[in-house]
C-alpha cells in the first residue's frame, strides 16, 4: 500500500529539514504532533531532592531540555550561575544552545561527539569538580554506572518530567504511517486512545527503547531506525517510501 500520509509525533521542523525534501520527493502529506510535553519542577521540588545549586562547580548536560529547566530553576531560586562554572555538553547542539544563556566564548566548556560515553575522558580529566547532573525523571541506569565508576563527586537532580499531551483531537484523523521517538510517545497513544487498533498504518520507532515499548504494546513494527543502512528517522522513511511509493 502506498503512503500518503504521515504523522511524526515531534514539533514542527524548519523548512530545510530532511521531512520537507521527503514530502517534495513522494508528494506526501506530512504532518508533526508532539505526543508528549515537559513539565517543569519548581525550586521548591529542588530543594525537596536535598539539591544546593551553589554546592555545585560544574554541569553535565545532556539536552536542550536540560540547559533551559537549569538557568529557569536557578533564575527561581536567585543563584547567579557563576563565570567558573564548567559545562560538560553531550554533543555540538547542546553545547552551542548555551548561548542563550551565557557568553560562550568566555565559558569552560567541554563536548562530545553524540553518545554519553564521549564526555567520559573530559569529566574523568576533571574528577576534582563537583557535578551537577540536570535529567528528566528518566536516566539510563548505564549512565548512572558510568559516572558511579569513575568515582565522581555528582548528585542528580530531576528538573523536568515528560507528560502525555492531549493528542485526542486526533480521533477521528487516520495516518498510513505513524513515527515514535520515545517510550513515552508510545505510551501517550494508549493514554489518549486506550481502543487503539492499528490496522493498515504503519509504525515507525526510533530507538531500542521506543522499539520495546512499541512491541510490548502489541504494535507492529514496519520502519525502525537507527540501524546502520538508515542512522535517521527520515532514511528510514525514504527507505521504506523509496518501496512503497515508486512501484
Amino acid at each position: 500500500m502506498k503512503v500518503k500520509t504521515i504523522l511524526v509525533s515531534q514539533p514542527e521542523q524548519s523548512e530545510n529539514s530532511p521531512y520537507h525534501q521527503i514530502i517534495e520527493k513522494y508528494k506526501v502529506k506530512i504532518d508533526f504532533r508532539p505526543f508528549t510535553e515537559v513539565q517543569g519542577v519548581t525550586g521548591k521540588d529542588l530543594r525537596a531532592q536535598k539539591i544546593e545549586l551553589q554546592n555545585h562547580t560544574a554541569i553535565i548536560l545532556t539536552s536542550r531540555n536540560a540547559v533551559d529547566h537549569f538557568f529557569r530553576v536557578a533564575e527561581e531560586m536567585r543563584f547567579k550561575v557563576p563565570d567558573t562554572m564548567r559545562y560538560f555538553c553531550l554533543s555540538e547542539a547542546v553545547a552551542f544552545y548555551l548561548q542563550k544563556y551565557i557568553t560562550y566564548r568566555k565559558r569552560k566548556i567541554y563536548v562530545g561527539k553524540k553518545d554519553f560515553a564521549d564526555l567520559l575522558p573530559f569529566l574523568k580529566k576533571h574528577k576534582e569538580e563537583k557535578f551537577f547532573f540536570p535529567t528528566s525523571e528518566v536516566l539510563s541506569p548505564a549512565i548512572e554506572k558510568s559516572l558511579d565508576d569513575l568515582k565522581l563527586n555528582w548528585k542528580r537532580g530531576i528538573l523536568f518530567k515528560t507528560a502525555h499531551a492531549d493528542i485526542s483531537d486526533l480521533k477521528d484523523v487516520k495516518y498510513d504511517v505513524i513515527a515514535f521517538f520515545s517510550p513515552a510517545g508510545v505510551e501517550s497513544l494508549f493514554k489518549n486512545f486506550s481502543d487503539f487498533k492499528q490496522g493498515t498504518t504503519r509504525i515507525a520507532v526510533f530507538g531500542a527503547s521506543t522499539l520495546k515499548s512499541a512491541e510490548e504494546a502489541g504494535l507492529r513494527i514496519d520502519i525502525q531506525a537507527p540501524l546502520p543502512e538508515t542512522p535517521s528517522m527520515t532514511m528510514a522513511l525514504d527507505k521504506y517510501l523509496e518501496k512503497t511509493n515508486k512501484r
